[in-house]
């Protein structure tokens, strides 16, 4: 199984003001490993950055103006997603910046879900853990994911710390598959350990011989002299 593990960065926080995407960082997992495959892109907004998204992120207007523009990268942010699932935290937010970006450029396939399906670890934490915060930084302190190295947001760094929590989040026995030819899946964390199940392998049955049971009949018979033996189920 393919998923992206994707984040964005943008100029403010409501596309219905005009604000843009200015980051996107994207890591790849494949059967629930980190590949090491990355997508990252800054993109020029044509636009001011908002005071408050830029103490956020700590990237201003004068650091993209060198960088492309959307439309000039999205057929190959788009074929870097292409069939995968989206792992996003507070997906409503990434999807709809990303989607009102290809709706700016009449891209013809304007949907996300029309490239890739959609997973929102937000949704999936509330469930997991109703009642309580669960922004990316709760969510690394409460599984223990390393996120000291991150001193602001940024969309690439986030993506790796936000692949770490889900896999942790999603951890455990992941499937138990007792009639697999392949084996039984139980990842837990980032790691997975495939066992693996050979048919061609017969059951060996090795008895006792008749000395080996008069001595182990003798060993029980000296430890009865303490008291009941529990080996004999007495």
């Amino acid at each position: 199984m393919r998923q992206i593990v994707l984040d964005t960065e943008t100029t403010g926080l409501s596309t219905a003001q005009g604000h843009r995407v200015i980051e996107i960082g994207c890591v790849e997992l494949v059967n629930r490993r980190l590949t090491g495959r990355e997508y990252h892109r800054f993109l020029n907004p044509d636009r001011d950055i908002d005071e408050g998204a830029e103490r956020v992120h700590g990237i201003s207007r004068a650091d993209l103006e060198g960088e492309p523009r959307f439309p000039e990268i999205v057929e190959e942010l788009l074929e870097f997603l292409k069939g995968s699932e989206l792992v996003i935290h507070n997906a409503e937010f990434d999807v709809g910046f990303l989607e009102h970006e290809l709706q700016l450029m009449q891209h013809p396939q304007p949907a996300l879900t029309d490239h890739a399906m959609v997973l929102d670890t937000l949704s999936l934490a509330r469930e997991m853990h109703p009642g309580q915060r669960n922004s990316l930084d709760a969510l690394c302190k409460r599984y223990q994911v390393d996120a000291s190295k991150r001193d602001v947001h940024g969309a690439l760094i986030d993506a790796d710390l936000l692949a770490r929590v889900y896999l942790a989040m999603t951890g455990g026995q992941a499937a138990l598959l007792l009639d697999d030819d392949e084996g039984i899946d139980v990842g837990v964390g980032e790691e997975v350990m495939v066992r693996p199940r050979r048919k061609d392998l017969k059951l060996v049955i090795v008895k006792a011989t008749d000395a080996e049971a008069a001595a182990h009949e003798a060993l029980l018979d000296r430890m009865h002299k303490d008291g009941p033996c529990l080996f004999r189920g007495q």
